[in-house]
């Protein structure tokens, strides 16, 4: 999983964001259920930074969109 850049975030679709969400959401799943000697903790910990700063951007358009 590779981290994207906000710029790049915030040139995207709710649409793909939330698409971008359910596969990091699901690379963290995948991640966490494997083998205990197999599991890599970067993959989770760059998953999660990863859906945060996607849904801080939802969230900031959701409440933009209701300010006006």
């Amino acid at each position: 999983m590779l981290m994207i850049h906000m710029e790049d975030i915030r040139k995207k679709t709710v649409a793909e964001l939330t698409t971008l969400v359910t596969e990091a959401r699901e690379a963290v799943r995948q991640e966490r259920f494997k083998d205990k000697f197999s599991r890599k903790s970067s993959i989770i910990q760059k998953a999660k930074k990863e859906i945060a700063r996607l849904q801080t951007e939802l969230s900031v358009r959701r409440r933009n969109s209701q300010i006006k």
